[in-house]
């Protein structure tokens, strides 16, 4: 593997490092598997039982229904609990509900019933993407939310591969039956997998004491999203994609029919093309991600996901048509990651569960336009003309979304240029050395400057610490009584630029030294806890605490060699 993919991959491996979010994106890989699987015995039981596409499709209307229904107010029940408990009662219940499904189906019992228990599972099911959304830019730290996301949607890509192929084999091998008592067993997985994750999530008060009634807690979401220009920009355009995925859902079997001649096969390898492209392109989205403006790598996605399906007004060959798939798979994922990772960086943490639950609201619903509509203008214009129309009017429409990408852009870049002096300053700390720039850029943005004259006490020993110190002009002298009392003794004098005072926060301990102004002195404040958050970042925080290790070990020996919980505290930040 080339340095240039180390890198790709390195902040993937970091994010899959942390236990809960290996836990949690391990059963949803096996959930999410299952519920493809599942997808595709469901329509084979009702059909076989019906020999009717109008049972198919009402079966279809009726979960899509319910899914609609539930999530506008599954936010404010994510933001009102605990986002793992409750994901682990809606995964058991959904087990229950599969089950009864399944039941049904051996008791060759009636197929309404069938439909029901399908409801009831697409229902319970609303509350688990809002809930994982709200809480990954709690889970992971804000230089790996990106990877995070991507990691997200790489599995989402990869088991629209490998789902429907294994509900396929189980039918062949076995019954329906089979393929739902598995996806009842995958709700169950995740159940267990959730059941065992550490972090706990904050509750917040929806009602603001009470304040605030039933409609007004649902509405908060549309309001946040509404409410800011880079957020309906960001909302409108993910909408957009997703649109177009309702659509060539449809497209895909007039494609197939039609042009390529594969018939129902060639459907299924139109789909695996586009979860191809998804998996590839998630090496490269997180170094993406990295630019410092991405209103044209967004908007490139838009062009790469739409204008390509002209292509399949031309192509007759399958290996082509998957090739074209493979690259708009990829161009979509830009789309989605991207802005979807804008989406939860501007939204207030105690606003993001409910603005999740109508994020994902209304991307079912543009999903369920698109695979309505199609049809229509497929019977109207002809496949080809559907297949240009989809093709350049989605695009055109993403245009429109680039003055306000620019305007974030722009907003950016000014707030980056105006931390650019502070972040150049910790480049320079060897605590800060292997740092990302958005870790660089959160601490700089909280850091304030404080002045101190000649001879002022910095830090006294044995006072709380509250604060990381950065020296940025002048030079400072280092004293401590240490563990055996008496006057205080010489350890040091420092020159700017450099730090001190990260003992105390790292370990949880009182000051450990005095820290004296020699002369005039300029210092940069950032707050421990604040410190402490943001040192998720495993590469600068193993730095920070091989220094605090040697310099604890002047001053407080004991403490470095039998503080074990400090050494536990340090590792896994």
């Amino acid at each position: 593997m080339t340095g240039r993919f180390r890198r790709w991959f390195s902040s993937y491996g970091e994010v899959l490092s942390q236990r809960d979010v290996h836990l949690l994106f391990g059963g949803l890989t096996i959930s999410t598997t299952g519920s493809w699987a599942y997808n595709t015995a469901l329509l084979a039981f009702i059909y076989d039982r019906t020999h009717s596409l109008g049972w198919v499709g009402a079966a279809g209307v009726a979960r899509m229904v319910a899914s609609l229904v539930v999530s506008p107010y599954s936010g404010v029940v994510v933001e009102r609990s605990d986002r793992f408990r409750l994901m682990l009662g809606t995964n058991t219940l959904a087990a229950v509900w599969q089950i009864g499904l399944a039941i049904t189906a051996i008791s060759k019992g009636p197929v309404l019933l069938a439909i029901v228990f399908s409801v009831l599972t697409s229902a319970t099911t609303a509350f688990e993407k809002p809930a994982v959304g709200a809480t990954m830019p709690t889970l992971v730290s804000e230089s790996n939310l990106v990877a995070a996301n991507a990691l997200q949607s790489t599995i989402d890509n990869l088991t629209v591969i490998v789902g429907p192929a294994i509900g396929a084999l189980l039918l062949i091998a076995a019954s329906a039956s089979a393929v739902f008592f598995v996806n009842a067993a995958s709700f169950l997985f995740v159940a267990l997998m959730v059941s065992q994750i550490k972090h706990r999530t904050a509750k917040v008060d929806v009602s603001e004491g009470g304040t605030v009634g039933f409609l007004q807690q649902i509405t908060v979401g549309m309001r946040t999203i509404l409410g800011a220009r880079s957020a309906r920009a960001l909302v409108a355009l993910c909408a957009l994609v997703s649109f177009v995925y309702g659509t060539d859902t449809v497209l895909f079997i007039g494609v197939s029919a039609q042009k390529l001649g594969t018939g129902a096969k060639g459907y299924g390898y139109l789909l695996v093309g586009l979860g191809i492209g998804g998996l590839l392109m998630a090496a490269a989205v997180d170094k993406l991600a990295s630019r410092s403006r991405l209103a044209w790598v967004i908007i490139a996605g838009v062009a790469g996901y739409c204008l390509p399906t002209a292509l399949l007004v031309v192509i007759h060959t399958p290996v082509l048509a998957v090739i074209v798939e493979v690259f708009r798979g990829g161009s979509t994922l830009v789309v989605d990651v991207l802005a979807f990772t804008a989406l939860q960086r501007a939204t207030p943490n105690d606003q993001l569960g409910r603005v999740m639950g109508v994020f994902w609201a209304l991307i079912t619903a543009v999903i369920a336009l698109g695979m309505l509509i199609t049809p229509e203008i497929s019977r109207a214009f002809g496949l080809d003309a559907a297949l240009w129309i989809m093709a350049i009017a989605p695009f055109l429409l993403g245009l429109l979304g680039l003055p306000a990408l620019l305007s974030v852009d722009s907003l950016t870049a000014a707030a980056s240029a105006a931390l650019a002096p502070r972040v150049a300053l910790l480049e320079q700390l060897q605590m800060f050395a292997s740092a990302s720039r958005p870790l660089l850029e959160r601490l700089a943005s909280v850091m304030r400057d404080q002045d101190f004259q000649a001879g002022a006490k910095i830090i006294t020993e044995g006072a709380v610490a509250d604060y990381l110190y950065v020296l940025v002009e002048g030079q400072v002298e280092v004293t401590a009584s240490g563990e055996s009392g008496g006057p205080a003794k010489l350890i040091r004098t420092m020159q700017a630029p450099v730090y001190f005072g990260e003992i105390g926060i790292l370990e949880r301990i009182p000051r450990t030294a005095n820290v004296t102004a020699l002369g005039d002195c300029k210092c940069a404040l950032i707050d421990g806890d604040t410190l402490l958050e943001a040192l998720n970042d495993a590469s600068a925080s193993s730095s920070l605490r091989d220094s605090a290790s040697s310099r604890l070990a002047v001053t407080h020996p004991s403490l470095r060699s039998g503080d074990d919980e400090a050494a536990t505290i340090a590792g896994s930040l």
